[in-house]
């Protein structure tokens, strides 16, 4: 079966959808359903799944429908709905220092119905937000949902160019952020240029570590470990330094007045 992972806003999670009529393609805005809601999003991406992973989906509530593509009128409410944005941040920030809160808001989304209101914050730790929603169920008449993120969350909303010049991946294509450690810097020989030059706007790791982290550890995984003891053609040494994409390795040698060299894989034993 074929699904589409549809957009609706900048930073929640990718809504999946079936669809049975009409041909779509990536960029199609569409109406759906979500959480009894009313939603318009952007098609981002499509994907395969078998009847099992759909089952499962639809037993989790995880598998919505589109119900058809958006007209030029859904696209005329979705920037009114855009043009409220403003309005509703500022009764909010009232409302969260009426309630002496330590969070910061940073977005907030209209479902299209114009029933539901989604506030964003940031905050450090976990935050008990229950009198605001109450405060703002009563200011707005509308069911309300207040979503934590977090701090990558806010640069894909707020960010614009990153350390390479471009465009920051997670405001064109990335869908998945984070799930970046140090240990994907060690793998590609990089842990020794600092955090300050291998964090982005967000002041986290780069995502972009990610990206050819799985051929490092395919690499990696032929190197004899360090410190242990080698034959080379000059004789036995101790392992003492990898150069992955070289496929070399750094050899102490035992004798030649402990002479380090620069040995290829294929030359060890």
């Amino acid at each position: 079966m074929k699904i589409a992972e549809v957009q609706f806003n900048n930073w929640d999670k990718l809504a999946f959808c079936s669809f049975s009529e009409g041909e779509y393609k990536i960029n199609d805005y569409v109406i759906f359903n979500i959480d009894t809601n009313l939603e318009i999003g952007k098609i981002v991406g499509f994907n395969e799944i078998d009847t099992q992973i759909e089952e499962k989906m639809k037993q989790t509530n995880e598998l919505q429908a589109i119900i058809r593509k958006a007209n030029l009128q859904d696209l005329e409410k979705k920037d009114q709905l855009l043009g409220k944005k403003e309005e509703a941040l500022n009764s909010c920030k009232k409302l969260i220092e009426k309630n002496q809160l330590d969070m910061k808001l940073v977005d907030v989304h209209f479902s299209f119905d114009d029933k539901k209101i989604i506030f964003a914050f940031i905050a450090d730790g976990r935050i008990d937000f229950r009198l605001l929603v109450k405060d703002l169920i009563r200011h707005f008449q509308k069911n309300i949902r207040l979503q934590q993120l977090g701090v990558r969350d806010e640069a894909k909303i707020d960010g614009d160019i990153g350390a390479c010049g471009l465009t920051q991946c997670c405001k064109t294509y990335l869908k998945v952020l984070g799930n970046v450690n140090a240990e994907h810097a060690e793998a590609q020989q990089i842990s020794h240029r600092g955090a300050e030059r291998l964090s982005g706007i967000c002041n986290r790791l780069k995502c972009c570590l990610r990206y050819e982290n799985d051929l490092y550890v395919e690499l990696s995984s032929k190197f004899p470990p360090l410190n242990s003891k080698v034959r080379t053609p000059r004789g036995r040494g101790e392992v003492i330094e990898w150069h992955v994409l070289k496929q070399t390795v750094s050899v102490k040698l035992e004798e030649d007045n402990e002479a380090i060299v620069e040995i290829p894989l294929e030359n060890l034993s």
